[in-house]
């Protein structure tokens, strides 16, 4: 039996397209994908991401389970402080990729993505210490994602939180549209300025109905998953299931920059990584652009001399560029740019180049 956010009243009240999404009924679209992705390159969209999960670690040992179960390095953490890292289980492959927020020294939630929380929340609690708690917290919370260059101003009028003083991957908790105590965080998913509001269920539509009505005079707009999956992608940010999956390790995937070796701490999948490192890459993930005609799409084979050699993980018709892109795994050595490549789109072999991403460039 699916799930609803505590938004789905609001996503049928305009008119959304609703899927079957990670078990959770979900807006795909409102008024078009490209329109949506436009939107917030030009203005704001306004995204319930309220089936994400949300784990507390708690505890005087808090910090130090948490340094075991991510790559990256937490104890650089201060309280207000988020990171994007990764679960990876002893082979050295991605369990999932998370931000972690600290609260407190003895306080953190770890988000994590829909389809993955009972499997997360299971992996952290088998690694459960008697000083560090496990919490399974997502019913909660719901999520609002507020992404574009108007979304800073447009908030700003509905908080008391100075956002100014709330830097990339740093957050606060403050009053939004009346409501107390909400987390506002500024960290995202499109490479547009933006915020995530973490709010009660009770509270949800009210935050979400404010922000669309103080917006909709200069173009904000409610936006779906097709949407944000199209402004991950010009973005080049991994998507699980896709970029990384538990067959994926987080150097081929180029996420490297979240795994700390250097540090003296030990954590889950840290000795394979490094074997990994001194064998040498087999594979790598690129960004491609379609020259020939065709929209490639996940699961379709990479020609390269002639052969099937490696696989398009995510790709469409980029509505910030006018051209098809795609991600995709490359063997390593034929990742340079300029390469030209082919993909096999429906038993054609249409030509592609390898390109330098993120795909789209702020400003």
């Amino acid at each position: 039996m699916t799930k609803k956010t505590p938004l789905y009243d609001e996503h049928v009240r305009l008119g959304a397209k609703i899927v079957d999404f990670a078990g959770w009924e979900m807006p795909v679209q409102y008024t078009g994908v490209i329109d949506e992705h436009l939107a917030v390159r030009k203005a704001a969209g306004l995204f319930d991401v309220s089936h994400m999960g949300q784990i507390e670690i708690s505890g005087n040992g808090a910090e130090a389970l948490i340094q075991y179960l991510t790559t990256n390095d937490v104890k650089k953490m201060t309280n207000g402080r988020a990171q994007y890292s990764i679960f990876c289980n002893e082979r050295g492959t991605v369990i999932d990729d998370i931000i972690v927020y600290r609260f407190e020294a003895n306080r953190y939630i770890i988000v994590v993505n829909a389809s993955n929380l009972e499997k997360d929340f299971a992996w952290c609690k088998r690694h459960e210490r008697p000083d560090a708690t496990v919490k399974n917290r997502s019913d909660e919370f719901a999520l609002i994602a507020f992404q574009g260059p108007k979304a800073p101003s447009i908030l700003q009028g509905l908080t008391d939180i100075g956002l100014q003083d709330i830097a990339n991957y740093y957050f606060k908790v403050g009053a939004v549209a009346g409501t107390e105590n909400i987390i506002v965080a500024r960290t995202g998913y499109t490479g547009e300025d933006g915020f995530e509001l973490f709010t009660s269920p009770k509270d949800a539509p009210k935050i979400w109905q404010a922000l669309l009505e103080r917006g909709k005079s200069v173009g904000v707009k409610a936006a779906g998953l097709g949407a944000r999956d199209t402004l991950r992608l010009e973005m080049k940010y991994s998507l699980y299931g896709h970029e990384i999956t538990e067959e994926t390790n987080p150097i081929e995937a180029g996420l490297g920059w979240v795994v700390k070796l250097d540090t003296p701490d030990d954590f889950i999948g840290k000795s394979a990584i490094v074997d990994i490192k001194k064998q040498g890459l087999a594979r790598k993930l690129i960004g491609f652009k379609m020259i020939d005609r065709g929209i490639p799409r996940q699961g379709y084979p990479i020609i390269i001399g002639g052969k099937p050699q490696g696989i398009v993980t995510s790709g469409t018709m980029s509505p910030s560029l006018d051209y098809a892109i795609g991600l995709g795994y490359v063997p390593a050595g034929s990742e340079t740019i300029g390469n030209k490549i082919s993909i096999d789109i429906r038993a054609q072999h249409r030509e592609a180049v390898i390109v330098e991403t993120p795909f789209y460039k702020r400003g």
